[in-house]
């Protein structure tokens, strides 16, 4: 019944992307049933802006995320996109490609959503260990959302294979 239509969307596609999409399909569909509430995580759609507001003129833009994260491979299309000379995704300060980055003089340095913040202090180290840096901080957005740990996970003893990710072994 085409007037009992809806959809959702990966709540890590780009803004843009999923705006064209669902453009496509409300011409198709004019009936379509949109979702109550924005369905693009808020987290996703700081970054991508704050991406996107720092990528022109960025020499080489690091994403830091999983190579599997959709909203990783996303920030890196949006600093292309937006203006950025090159854009990487890195997991670990060790994928950087350091003999190839020596005359960079702009670099912008974003994560996934889910990358671990001590990753990127691995990163930002690792620079300031090879280059004389000078860090700029693009505030686009104050998240305020606080998520606390459940509580049936709050007193789980960490094994040998949570602490070797934590402390860089993995």
């Amino acid at each position: 019944d085409p007037q009992a239509l809806g959809f959702v969307t990966q709540t890590t596609l780009s803004v843009e992307d999923t705006a064209g999409i669902i453009r496509a399909l409300q011409d198709r569909f004019p009936a379509l049933q949109a979702p109550a509430a924005e369905s693009i995580c808020y987290a996703t759609t700081n970054r991508q802006e704050a991406v996107k507001d720092t990528a022109p003129g960025a020499d080489l833009y690091l994403i830091v995320g999983a190579p599997n994260s959709s909203n990783s491979r996303r920030l890196v299309e949006v600093a292309e996109r937006a203006g950025a000379t090159m854009s990487l995704l890195v997991q670990r300060a060790a994928e950087i490609p350091w003999n190839d980055i020596g005359n960079i003089s702009t670099l912008g340095l974003s994560a996934g959503a889910s990358a671990p913040e001590i990753i990127v202090d691995e990163i930002i180290d690792a620079f300031r260990q090879r280059f004389d840096v000078t860090i700029d901080l693009a505030i686009t957005a104050t998240e305020t959302e606080d998520f606390p740990v459940m509580r049936v996970l709050r007193d789980v003893e960490l094994t040998r294979a949570d602490m070797a990710f934590v402390n860089g072994a993995a």
